[in-house]
């Protein structure tokens, strides 16, 4: 018999080559059942984490000092407890708010948006009708009248009736020089000629400008990866100046110290360190040239305690023209982390408020004793104790 092939029912298989090909769709489908066996939590870990769950726990081991009342007196000098805007609303008892400064030391509190007419009057009668030791009050243009011819007049008018009444200065808010138009529709400049009626009659009676102008300048940037306050405008979108509709914040600083300039024999309290505690070199030329001038603290521990060398050497250079403000209603928590930065030498801890300005930590400064007492209540006592105006106090 003669041998022959048995044909194949199937054509040879090369087994390495099957294996090579179904290897990848295999390893897929058993962590795919892995995944599936966790749970869905455990199908979230390998996904995109967004930015505003990025929560993450410092590992740091470090000291942390309890400060419940401040080493001296605190006036704080940039507060809106119970102001005109808020006393149309539920608010606390004006005994609770001086309860909880006793449990602070904050000897005096400035309520700096007091309004102006029966508004102002309202937030006296309330405040320091009862607790003339413990509240000041500053009162606030009309800004509703910026398109009549005679603005500046109206104005002189409206602060010698607040004065009167018992205001002891002005507060100046930030739509000053970015939203506030005139008749035609034209951006009031900050050094716009119409104020300076205003600027000349607080130095005669001796009453300090508390003025807001600019903001930090993330604000006056792209809101875009760069922006290191990216989450914050998000936020809040309309707290954005990027483009062609505004003043840059340069130039927003050149015409307020033209205004200081122009009115050397009034005090003006910078707010938030100038709205540049980001370039305190240049806040620092200011002062020296400005001796009309002294800043504010309110709001910008978190940019000030980022860089705690470079600020405590600006709080030791300028000692008596750094005023102490938080620009809050009146939260314990929050003073006591104002003091906790001011105090002590602890480090790498959270702002108050954190992270709702940025994405780090802070570090204490540990002043001397000598330079706190004026932060916290010398300075302001000499600056309002410039007040030459008429007397009798609040009706």
């Amino acid at each position: 018999m003669t041998s022959r092939s048995i044909p194949r029912p199937f054509p040879r298989v090369r087994w390495g080559g099957v294996v090579a090909r179904i290897r990848p769709a295999l390893a897929a489908f058993l962590a795919l059942s892995w995944v599936v066996a966790r749970g869905a939590d455990a199908a979230a870990t390998n996904a995109p984490l967004l930015l505003h769950d990025f929560k993450p726990q410092s590992m740091m081991r470090l000291t942390e000092t309890k400060v419940e009342r401040a080493r001296f007196p605190v006036i704080d000098v940039h507060n809106h407890v119970n102001d005109a805007g808020s006393l149309t609303r539920p608010h606390p008892a004006a005994a609770d708010i001086v309860a909880r400064m006793d449990r602070c030391n904050v000897q005096r509190v400035i309520i700096l948006t007091g309004g102006s007419g029966p508004s102002l009057q309202r937030v006296l009668d309330t405040m320091v009708k009862p607790y003339p030791d413990r509240f000041t009050v500053f009162c606030q243009l009309d800004w509703t009248k910026v398109t009549e011819p005679d603005f500046g007049a109206q104005m002189v008018t409206l602060i010698r009736d607040a004065v009167q009444r018992g205001a002891r200065g002005l507060k100046i808010l930030k739509s000053f020089g970015l939203e506030y138009r005139d008749a035609s529709g034209k951006l009031v400049a900050v050094d716009d000629p119409r104020l300076d009626p205003v600027w000349a009659e607080c130095g005669r009676l001796g009453i300090p400008v508390a003025i807001h102008v600019g903001d930090p300048a993330a604000f006056f940037l792209p809101v875009d990866a760069a922006n290191e306050r990216y989450e914050e405008l998000q936020a809040h979108p309309d707290w954005s100046f990027h483009g062609k509709d505004y003043p840059s914040l340069n130039d927003i600083h050149q015409a307020v110290e033209r205004v200081f300039a122009r009115h050397p024999g009034t005090s003006f309290i910078w707010l938030h360190v100038g709205n540049w505690p980001e370039n305190l070199d240049y806040i620092g030329e200011v002062l020296r040239r400005r001796p009309n001038v002294a800043v504010e603290i309110g709001a910008r521990e978190a940019d000030l305690g980022r860089a705690p060398r470079r600020a405590r050497r600006f709080f030791v250079d300028f000692q008596d023209r750094i005023l102490f403000g938080t620009d809050f209603t009146l939260i314990e928590a929050g003073y006591r982390n104002y003091f906790r930065w001011l105090e002590t030498e602890d480090e790498y801890f959270d702002y108050h408020n954190s992270p709702g300005q940025g994405r780090w930590k802070i570090y204490g400064l540990g002043l001397p004793d000598e330079v706190l007492e004026k932060v916290y209540h010398q300075n302001a006592d000499r600056i309002l104790g410039q007040f030459r105006g008429p007397a009798g106090g609040a009706k």
